[in-house]
């Protein structure tokens, strides 16, 4: 069959437009063959020591532990500005499939406040390893006995480190849904709130089960509630606020995330590997039963949404406190 010169031309033109394409689009990542060919980078976006360096670090040791990686994971500690010079570091890879980032309190609250040339949608999310739950603490001879004395009170007082944390955005959910006026009292960090409620200065304080179980086995402090939907069980005579009748819920979720624009084969190879390091023994004994944490994987899927429900969540608390319009 004889083809036009019209067609030829056309042809010619659709070959060259694909070509332009292909060049222009970002080259293709199969997990399976031709990834990874290079080391990590696990942006810490602050100093060593802390919790998020020891997360990224202990996930690290357990993949290498666990043989998941060809490579090595180089960590890369860029602390200042609450967290948004090493965010901004990591968000300016887009599309980089080799760059990794811990998820903080600050991932939220730093770019809600304007302080950073980022946002939620700079990123990929990866996964969730595991969650940090709160349990609500009142000296051991509170009056406080019950979250039905906590709906009765009228007005109390608790802690909370800075103007905008996770402890302040359970107070915000505790005031709504009990009825009862808190207010939250900033402090420098978490020893001082202990060292008030202690003190009778303060009602109640929210805290991790690692800050405060120190507390509830001397018999000092003692739990009325925790933050998570089911009971824990390193409490289980603690009821959860949903149990009472109260649509409080709330966790700090750990977990990674990868600059936008990365494939979804590049997501998938990371979940694999996080599910596994999950799962795993070592990190229950290095991470989990050290911290006091309580496991819990989530796909890249399931981390999305998560981390949108919590963004919106300190955007509705910091426009409550008058802080962002």
């Amino acid at each position: 069959m004889k083809i036009s010169k019209e067609s030829r031309r056309t042809a010619i033109k659709l070959a060259l437009c694909a070509m332009f394409v292909a060049a222009a689009a970002p080259a293709a990542v199969n997990a399976k063959s031709d990834y990874p060919t290079q080391n990590f980078k696990m942006i810490i976006p602050f100093g060593a020591g802390g919790g998020s360096d020891i997360l990224a670090r202990t996930i690290g040791g357990v993949i290498k532990d666990m043989k998941l990686l060809p490579g090595e994971i180089v960590y890369e500690n860029l602390p200042g500005s609450s967290g948004a010079r090493g965010y901004k570091a990591a968000a300016s890879r887009k599309g980089d499939p080799y760059t990794l980032a811990t998820v903080s309190v600050s991932f939220f609250t730093t770019p809600i406040l304007g302080g950073a040339p980022f946002s939620l949608k700079d990123f990929t999310p990866i996964g969730a390893i595991s969650m940090a739950p709160y349990a609500m603490m009142v000296k051991t001879d509170s009056k406080l006995k019950s979250l039905a004395d906590v709906a009765k009170a009228g007005r109390l007082t608790t802690g909370t480190v800075g103007v905008v944390s996770d402890a302040r955005l359970l107070a915000d959910m505790v005031s709504k849904e009990l009825k009862v006026k808190v207010d939250a009292v900033p402090f420098d960090g978490e020893g001082e709130i202990v060292s008030n409620v202690l003190g009778g200065h303060v009602d109640f304080m929210f805290g991790n089960l690692s800050e405060v179980m120190p507390q509830i086995e001397a018999g000092t402090m003692r739990a009325i509630a925790v933050s998570t939907g089911e009971r824990l069980p390193a409490l289980p005579n603690v009821p959860t606020f949903k149990e009472s009748g109260y649509n409080v819920e709330h966790v700090m979720l750990r977990g990674l995330v990868m600059p936008a624009g990365v494939s979804p084969e590049v997501v998938a190879y990371w979940e694999e590997i996080l599910r596994k390091v999950a799962q795993s023994d070592e990190w229950k004994a290095k991470y989990l039963d050290r911290f006091k944490e309580e496991p819990r994987y989530e796909n890249a899927k399931n981390f999305a949404v998560l981390l949108q429900q919590t963004n919106d969540n300190y955007v509705r608390v910091m426009k409550s406190l008058g802080i962002i319009k």
